[in-house]
């Protein structure tokens, strides 16, 4: 994908990629702060169709949204090959009990099999993320094992 990113003189800066359909889709980072996801018009890429003003915290979440899904393909595609291995992503759910503690206190490897190799927050993503790495609600940990050791760190997160 091409990225576009243009700068708009006392507005902010637009990052926009054109879409098979010839549309295109991006976000514009206002200097105040806010984000604006845009759609072009199909008949006109310079005119815009739809926005929506994001809040921060919606921008983080659409990103891990679209983001997760494709980190997991991605690792998903690059297993294929590997009989028994697969990946799944295991959310930090708002009251779980490790909200606010350290990966570690999981004990994720020792009593599933399961690797954590990646944490999607906020829109961003925390690759091999250490023992010490504080869990938050709302994180998205990649995982990857065995299906039975994936079904056990689901049950182990609370998340059955």
């Amino acid at each position: 994908m091409n990225v576009e990113v243009t700068l708009l003189p006392g507005i902010g800066v637009r990052k926009d990629f054109a879409l098979a359909s010839g549309r295109r889709i991006g976000v514009i980072t206002r200097k105040d702060g806010a984000n604006e996801l845009i759609v072009s018009r199909k008949d006109d890429p310079d005119a815009t169709q739809a926005s929506i003003t994001l809040s921060n915290e919606e921008a983080a979440a659409l990103g891990n949204l679209l983001g997760t899904p494709q980190l997991i393909a991605q690792l998903g595609e690059e297993h294929r090959d590997l009989p028994g291995i697969n990946t799944r992503q295991l959310p930090i759910r708002e009251g779980s009990r490790y909200d606010g503690r350290a990966l570690g206190d999981t004990t994720m490897r020792t009593k599933t099999g399961v690797s954590i190799v990646a944490v999607m927050r906020a829109g961003q993503v925390q690759p091999s993320p250490t023992p010490d790495f504080t869990l938050t609600a709302g994180d998205l940990l990649v995982a990857v094992g065995t299906a039975d050791g994936l079904d056990a760190a689901t049950k182990l997160l609370g998340n059955n």
